[in-house]
């Protein structure tokens, strides 16, 4: 018994010293001047939440301009033409000269045309393109859907350790209105008051830890969102997809961009980087000698060049690296999205088992608990055994309620990791 009081007393010691110092965490964490309110719309999915995030995410930018890359790849391809005319004029007269009255005046509209092959490699070039953009959009779909749903359920995880730790503020609370009322029937000594009052003020040293927690997420969903509004439901249905497959989005971005790129080494070969064929319409009026009437000529020439193929080497060199270079992209894309479906896959099935076993925990929590309250009020045990039993059990109510929410957002995790969109 002699050991007992000795131990107790040492703890009691000890918590008076660090007491001050949780009291101090707590003023000091205040969140009452800092509030982020959120608001639950009934009518907002977690789908049409997602539309509205990717319509202000910062890369709409780049979706919108391979739109218009796409357009306008597509406006040249559909073109008579593979580029620029040009106009020339000229005159000549022999009046500096001898000034027999010579004279030249001519004119020449040159077009430029298709190379054989070319106008069609730039509509296949257009047609790939438009699939990029289409493509590269529903990537970007899934990528947001992945921040909102990490911002999601880390809100739904900081608001579940705030109900708890208001629900062990609140046993603490009890406990130490309970040990009040027995210091002043004589019943208990003032130590355990002092130690009931430490308690929970380190309680509530973690209620405004949590509390900071639930706002600073909040905070990050509003700026990724840019809404205060969430879904009533966000919960998902288990996906029964088990590979990644040929549709994924990401998979089918960086594959029409192979096809894109595929596509531009015909582009390259088709294309002379120095001439182009060129047809010259050509009119001409001349004059040998004053007096003499004017002769009015006119003419065709077309413009054939060859021997390209060394000069445009570089261009299909480079065009053969930049498709080189999506097909590694490919392989490590391929990687990732195995190795993170392996790792949602065997965090769900922890989170299952663990679930499983904190239910089981928690309830034995909670009848033990009882049992030592009553023990408590009977005087079987001490104040020092009962904060022991209340710390393990609130910590396995609380981590039962924590699993529930992790099992949901794992769901959600591999979800996200198989491709599916909201």
């Amino acid at each position: 018994m002699t050991n007992l009081r000795h131990i107790h007393y040492s703890l009691l010691a000890l918590l008076l010293t660090t007491g001050p110092c949780y009291a101090e965490n707590a003023r000091s964490g205040d969140t009452g001047n800092h509030f982020d309110p959120i608001e639950i719309d009934q009518n907002l999915s977690l789908s049409q939440l997602v539309e509205q995030t990717v319509e202000k995410y910062p890369d709409r930018l780049v979706n919108e301009a391979l739109q218009a890359q796409a357009d306008a790849w597509q406006e040249r391809g559909d073109s008579w033409f593979a580029g620029s005319h040009s106009l020339a004029l000229d005159y000549s007269t022999d009046k500096v000269a001898n000034d027999q009255g010579a004279r030249e005046a001519a004119g020449q509209l040159e077009f430029t045309v298709w190379n054989w092959g070319q106008k069609s490699a730039a509509q296949t070039v257009a047609e790939r393109s438009q699939v990029v953009a289409d493509k590269q959009s529903q990537a970007v779909r899934l990528d947001v859907a992945r921040l909102v749903r990490e911002a999601l359920w880390d809100m739904a995880l900081a608001e579940s350790r705030l109900q708890q730790a208001r629900y062990t503020v609140d046993i603490a609370g009890q406990l130490l209105e309970k040990v009040k009322r027995r210091v002043e029937l004589g019943d208990l000594a003032r130590a355990d008051l002092l130690l009931a009052e430490s308690e929970q003020l380190q309680y509530r040293a973690v209620l405004t830890q949590a509390e900071a927690d639930v706002m600073h997420s909040r905070k990050n969903y509003a700026t990724l969102t840019q809404t205060t509004k969430i879904p009533a439901q966000y919960r998902e249905q288990l996906s029964p997809i088990d590979r990644i497959e040929n549709n994924h989005p990401l998979l089918e971005a960086i594959n029409s961009l192979i096809a894109r790129r595929q596509a531009s080494i015909e582009w390259a070969k088709t294309t002379d980087t120095i001439n182009q064929p060129k047809i010259n319409l050509t009119g001409k009026s001349t004059r040998d000698l004053r007096g003499m009437a004017d002769t009015q000529s006119a003419g065709v020439g077309v413009v054939i060049p060859f021997g390209h193929g060394t000069y445009d080497a570089p261009e299909v060199a480079a065009a053969h690296l930049e498709l080189n270079q999506a097909l590694a992209q490919r392989e490590h894309l391929l990687r990732d999205l195995e190795k993170k479906l392996h790792e949602a896959d065997h965090m769900l099935e922890v989170t299952r088992q663990e679930l499983a076993i904190a239910q089981q925990l928690r309830q034995i929590a909670e009848t033990h608990l009882k049992m030592t309250e009553i023990s408590f009020t009977a005087g079987e045990i001490n104040l020092l055994d009962l904060l022991k039993i209340q710390g393990r059990s609130l910590e396995a109510i609380r981590n039962a309620k924590e699993q529930e929410v992790k099992l949901q957002r794992n769901i959600a995790f591999y979800n996200q990791a198989v491709g599916v969109q909201p």
